[in-house]
């Protein structure tokens, strides 16, 4: 698979993937000798001249061993019940951050507790390999006059932290990560606002019994030499089921960069957990916009899950807003990458002065070594408004993961307009639906461009799994300057109908593999 550097320097990128494969050797040689402490009755306990991941995998591995404690919250204030606007009104001020003044690329500010973020989480700033705590003081923050400043900061804490460097613009110190929340996290390329969120570990979602939701309980931020363009963090997750150690190597530019290595020590065996899990946001598109009243024509934070099978092709399904739950797994072995994108860049598709879905980044998981055998998972939630993400997509392996042992997985997840990969000749680029002339079938119109014109037209592929598909057609699109397919779709009395539809010339395929799974609205 061909990638993208995020100035167009491949080399670099390319760099980048051997240091990544190097370090996942590395990672693996110190996962054989905490297994085989393990496996001696003994835990091997890192030692270390100074702080790095291997410490991290050892305090991972101690904490697996005892039984899991649910975070505590020091609500002394009432933080916890914090209205939206009241928690708003809490600001840090920008000449406390870690780093702040120092001439460095990176800058780290703090947040407060409350609202929904209510867990304090322990951060360390770490400088020659040498960890010291980050203490929290109300003197860091602006209380506004909507909350009251606490008088005794005994037992607060930071919910999380976010990260600012010159990704815009040269001199100015623009944020573009944050780690705040259970195990979720989020970036944004230069130009871009935030959208979807990644998480460190998904474990059981959409489950009838619940989901599970770890939480990062410590970070460890690593001070970047002068000059340097990437930052590393480290972090420890624990949850019921398992214990985690994170290594995350962020480069922000155009794309944003973050490598990620893990390694989980499950106090259980877990049947259902997704790595590389990203969650969504999607309410309303042209494929279906049944009970909105919206002066917009568009309202969502991602529009398709796009994936590269490990056998190369390229698929594409557009997100619904269901009537109810949908979960969607999409079998394979060895996958190349995957991720929710945002591919309608324009403001007039959206109208939206506020919210700019057009700025909302694409997120795309590279798995670096082979992942084996597995599927990508797509839940699919009902939702009534935006404010919520009704969308999760992750990786979940085939096989359980066994309690016990050490459990290693390295992926990068690039922040980007659209995801670093090779695109198959023909992408597409809209998806439409409705009633059909005679208001009997479903019309269903699909949009791809990256075709030539002196090329010989494509023939086209479709069919589904229940129904009847009929009055196909396909044709140039010149005000677009695409392809454009259409068809109906007798539905009959089903309830459910998966579509797939791809173009192809000389028995072999030129556009992505179009999937959508019909319900009743």
């Amino acid at each position: 698979m061909h990638l993208r550097g995020p100035h167009g320097d491949q080399r670099r990128e390319q760099d980048d993937l051997e240091t990544m494969m190097f370090s996942r050797r590395k990672l693996l040689k110190m996962l054989t000798v905490l297994a085989a402490g393990t496996a001696g009755g003994n835990a091997v306990r890192a030692a270390p001249a100074g702080l790095n991941f291997g410490a991290v995998l050892g305090e991972a591995e101690e904490l697996s061993k005892r039984a899991y404690a649910e975070p505590g919250t020091a609500d002394r204030y009432g933080f916890n019940d914090l209205t939206y606007d009241q928690y708003r009104d809490i600001r840090f001020h920008r000449d406390r951050g870690l780093w702040a003044g120092q001439g460095l690329n990176f800058q780290v500010d703090f947040f407060h507790p409350g609202f929904r973020f209510r867990t304090p989480v322990e951060i360390l700033a770490v400088e020659g390999g040498q960890a010291q705590p980050v203490a929290f003081t109300p003197e860091m923050f602006e209380y506004g006059p909507l909350v009251t400043a606490p008088t005794d900061p005994a037992g607060l804490g930071f919910s999380g932290f976010r990260v600012r460097a010159p990704i815009n613009t040269a001199d100015v110190m623009d944020e573009f990560a944050v780690f705040q929340g259970a195990s979720y996290f989020r970036s944004v390329a230069k130009g871009q606002r935030y959208g979807l969120s990644a998480r460190g570990l998904a474990i059981n979602t959409a489950d009838p019994e619940g989901e599970e939701f770890p939480h990062f309980r410590k970070f460890w931020l690593m001070r970047p030499e002068p000059g340097a363009t990437s930052l590393v963090v480290l972090a420890l997750l624990d949850s019921p089921s398992t214990t985690g150690a994170y290594r995350f190597a962020i480069r922000p530019g155009s794309p944003t960069a973050v490598d990620i290595e893990l390694v989980l020590f499950p106090r259980v065996e877990m049947p259902r957990v997704g790595f590389g899990a990203l969650s969504s946001m999607f309410l309303f598109g042209p494929s279906g916009r049944a009970g909105y009243d919206d002066f917009r024509n568009a309202v969502h934070d991602s529009e398709g899950l796009q994936i590269v099978t490990g056998a190369g092709e390229r698929v594409y399904r557009p997100l619904a807003n269901p009537s109810r739950l949908q979960v969607s797994a999409f079998l394979d072995r060895g996958p190349r990458g995957f991720g929710l994108v945002q591919r309608t860049r324009s403001f007039s598709d959206y109208q939206d002065l506020e919210t700019r879905f057009e700025l909302r980044p694409s997120a795309w998981i590279e798995p670096i070594g082979d992942w084996g055998a597995g599927a990508v998972v797509l839940v699919e939630i009902p939702a009534e408004t935006e404010t919520n993400d009704n969308i999760v997509a992750y990786w979940r392996p085939s096989d359980p993961i066994p309690a016990g042992r050490p459990y290693a997985l390295t992926y990068r997840l690039t922040w980007c307009e659209t995801p670093p990969v090779d695109p198959a000749p023909a992408r597409v680029v809209a998806s439409r639906g409705g009633l059909s002339f005679d208001r009997k079938r479903r019309l269903f119109v699909v949009d791809f461009d990256g075709l030539a014109r002196d090329d010989p037209a494509p023939t086209v592929d479709v069919s589904a799994t229940r129904g009847t598909v009929g009055n196909v057609s396909a044709r140039w699109n010149p005000p677009s300057g695409g392809y454009r397919v259409s068809f109906e779709l007798d539905t009959g009395r089903e309830t459910l109908i998966e579509l797939r539809l791809v173009l192809v010339r000389d028995a072999m395929p030129v556009s992505e593999t179009w999937l959508y799974r019909w319900t009743p609205a």
